[in-house]
């Protein structure tokens, strides 16, 4: 029998980095985010020999385990490691569970579109399916979230896991450490087309470390940086107007809430932007594009571009002339984390 699982990647809208701690312990967090047809995917089977098995076709790395219901967490597959882990201690009665666990990501690690988290829930969405738990939307991604950030102590945010597991547009609050309210927005068929042909989605070819970004804006928050925290503040209230936007199909409006709160995003740490980001958005600003901006933390990865669609095609040859990136095509999707079993 084989289980699988995939869960999709996402398009951070607005709001992006106020759902890091200690920011949205203290003020709260506000976050509009997409899924996209890009997904993590995971595949477990019975092992063939009896031992633990993590594969990552992807990356091209495979570690093979004697069986044992506690693995190592400090070397290749950590997040494999983890999830495992977690879910033998948890929902197995720490009995050790004879698996080959094999996964792939569509977007590389450090994408920008919540690659590495989305990997977690669809392992935990496959493991669930696995040993049939009654995990929701809910339940999946706040356990992804324990793994990630209290089990191996990773930095970063809290809407990745949310986004992967409930899929669609989503506006999120997050208040406390616990705390994660998804509100599902009921977007038209027409708006969603409408900003789907607007969207270019722009891959920069650099990978970045998510975690020094986030470490900077936590580190920015303790030391009681005023600008960072007044652009923090700024960036949940432009999630809000976004949102807004997003509702009433104002594409153009949404993109001038884009273009400057990706302004305020860049107060919130240094290593947000660089030249080379920059060098990508005043070409596709001067072929037309209405905004430009990272999507996820920052310093690399995937940055997202609106335009009006009759300038679509004059700002994707502009930025394929920069000959340093790569155009993705992509569609919205309104499903999250999912699996099924194969006989």
């Amino acid at each position: 029998m084989l289980i699988r699982a995939r869960a999709p990647l996402r398009l951070g809208l607005a709001g992006g980095g106020t759902d890091v701690a200690p920011f949205c312990d203290i003020f709260g967090g506000t976050v509009l985010n997409a899924t996209i047809d890009l997904y993590a995917n995971c595949t477990i089977e019975p092992s063939p020999d009896g031992k633990i098995r993590f594969i990552a076709v992807d990356v091209g790395d495979t570690v093979v385990y004697e069986l044992s219901p506690i693995l190592p967490t400090d070397g290749l597959l950590a997040l494999h490691s983890g999830v495992y882990n977690r879910v033998v201690a948890q929902y197995n009665d720490g009995k050790p569970l004879a698996v080959t666990v094999t996964t792939s990501c569509d977007a590389p690690p450090g994408s920008g579109l919540g690659s590495s988290s989305t990997l977690v829930v669809a392992m935990v969405q496959a493991f669930g399916e696995l040993l049939s738990l009654p995990l929701g939307e809910y339940d999946t991604a706040s356990l992804a979230y324990q793994i990630e950030r209290r089990d191996l102590g990773l930095h970063g945010g809290r809407q990745d896991q949310y986004a992967a597991a409930f899929g669609g547009f989503n506006f999120m609050e997050f208040n406390g450490s616990d705390h994660a309210l998804v509100n599902p927005l009921r977007v038209k068929a027409w708006i969603v087309s409408e900003l789907e042909s607007s969207l270019i989605l722009f891959y920069t070819g650099k990978s970045r470390d998510s975690a020094a970004i986030i470490a900077e804006q936590s580190h920015n928050v303790e030391s009681h940086n005023q600008k960072a925290i007044d652009a923090m503040l700024r960036t949940k209230n432009d999630a809000i107007r976004m949102k807004e936007c997003l509702l009433r199909g104002d594409i153009q409006q949404l993109g001038a809430v884009m273009e400057s709160a990706w302004q305020t995003k860049k107060e919130m740490a240094d290593a947000i932007s660089n030249e080379r980001i920059e060098l990508f958005y005043r070409a596709a600003k001067a072929a037309g594009a209405y905004c430009g901006k990272v999507s996820g933390a920052g310093g690399g990865g995937f940055m997202m571009f609106l335009v009006d669609i009759k300038n679509k095609l004059r700002v994707v040859d502009a930025l394929t002339a920069t000959k340093e990136g790569t155009v993705v095509r992509c569609h919205f999707t309104g499903n999250g984390a999912e699996s099924w079993r194969l006989q």
